[in-house]
């Protein structure tokens, strides 16, 4: 191998560990650490669903007639029947698949908004997470994500302060701050070549100056070593040395494993797939309540992995655009507009479901066809920026540029 591909090779395997972002990787200082003066112990974790979940057949309007006139093989029965809904609160009820996540409702932990989304009418996948991830509908000349901006506003940076769960780094965290990846499955610990001693010692050597590669290369390095090292003993512990299994759920509990462990831990990040239901979606049974199901579950071992912590954080559940609420001729629904979005945490008002709902009346449905949005999803993040992390109104308007808050804020939060 010719040196200087070698050196190209290994270079780009540790830079890969930090986002490149829109503005590059040395827009930045190196990472001051983080003491116990500066350090907020509040975390967030985001989790978005990506392929628009059916958020009616999520938290389902069981006292809509509307509701089965419209869903008459996918709609989800009401409480009580076979297959029924689980109720919330004597109008909604929760998908049956989601049983494991009930208790945190009957504790006061989760709440759901429901009509919430974007104002942007589109109905493209790529545009709608864009939008969302940005922050930023209909400013397309805005480029980095909300949560990398958010990053940037906190204090005590750190390499590990924000963690992304999976392979590439998303919209959402793209920017001018550098993030950690956590690789998904068993390739979250899988050494590369730098972690050789006899490679990294040589690396180490040639970028140990002052320079913008010098300094990115070293926060790359340095946030592969924390997160290993976090990594090294749960992975140990856990089924007495046999390796985790695939899917979300092992995923979110090496997450939470590694917040839990490490402070230094403030955002994460955290895509799943799978929820564009165009054909067979099901109703209580079928696709839609396999993946819920699923979700679920992975949502509980988060929980309870976090231990204390989750008293200190608050997890946001979101997707692109609700569907519509007719199904279509293929038993699934195509895209629609206004969705639910989730919020689960030990500050959390829950046991309570937020809507300004109108109903499935035709008259009352965006373009006769879909929930419409009475609830921004801005006004969400925003009442978590503002009541969970306690950020004050002058930085709030740097993570969500132009963006307007409503007179009242969310009431979300105790």
């Amino acid at each position: 191998m010719k040196r200087r591909h070698f050196l190209q090779t290994g270079i780009a395997s540790a830079l890969t560990l930090i986002s490149v972002g829109t503005h590059g990787w040395f827009a930045r200082t190196p990472a001051e650490t983080m003491t116990a003066s500066t350090r907020n112990p509040k975390r967030l974790i985001v989790i978005f669903l990506r392929g628009a979940v059916d958020g009616l057949n999520v938290v389902v309007p069981y006292r809509e007639a509307a509701y089965y006139q419209a869903r008459p093989t996918i709609s989800i029965p009401q409480p009580g029947q076979n297959g029924g809904a689980l109720d919330l609160d004597g109008q909604f009820g929760l998908h049956p698949a989601l049983a494991s996540i009930l208790p945190l409702w009957q504790q006061g932990s989760l709440a759901f908004v429901h009509g919430s989304g974007s104002p942007d009418p589109t109905r493209s996948h790529f545009d709608a997470q864009d939008n969302m991830e940005r922050g930023t509908p209909g400013m397309p000349t805005i480029h980095d994500g909300w949560m990398n901006r958010l990053l940037d506003s906190l204090s005590g940076h750190n390499p590990i302060q924000a963690v992304n769960v999976g392979d590439v780094t998303p919209k959402i965290l793209s920017g001018r701050v550098p993030v950690a990846t956590l690789a998904l499955g068993r390739g979250a610990a899988r050494p590369i070549s730098l972690d050789q001693p006899q490679v990294g010692n040589v690396f180490d050597r040639l970028y140990r100056g002052n320079n913008r590669l010098s300094q990115a290369y070293r926060e790359g390095r340095a946030a592969r070593k924390a997160l290993l090292a976090d990594l090294d003993t749960e992975m140990k512990m856990a089924n007495n040395g046999a390796p985790l299994p695939y899917g979300f759920a092992s995923d979110a509990q090496r997450l939470a494993q590694i917040m839990n462990k490490d402070p230094r831990v403030a955002l994460a990040f955290m895509a799943v797939g799978g929820w564009d239901t165009h054909v067979n979606q099901g109703a209580s049974q079928g696709q839609l309540a396999r993946n819920l199901e699923q979700l679920g579950k992975g949502l509980t071992t988060l929980q309870t992995t976090l231990g204390s912590t989750y008293a200190e954080t608050t997890i946001l559940v979101m997707s692109e655009f609700g569907r519509t609420v007719h199904e279509n001729g293929d038993g699934g629904t195509d895209h629609g507009h206004g969705n639910v979005m989730w919020l689960l945490g030990g500050g959390v008002r829950g046991g309570k479901i937020y809507s300004e709902w109108r109903g499935l009346a035709s008259d009352q449905l965006y373009q006769e066809r879909d929930l419409a949005v009475t609830t921004d999803f801005r006004d969400v993040i925003a009442a978590v920026l503002e009541r969970h992390l306690q950020l004050p109104d002058q930085k709030l308007s740097q993570i969500l540029p132009n963006y307007q808050p409503p007179q009242r804020t969310l009431s979300v939060y105790g």
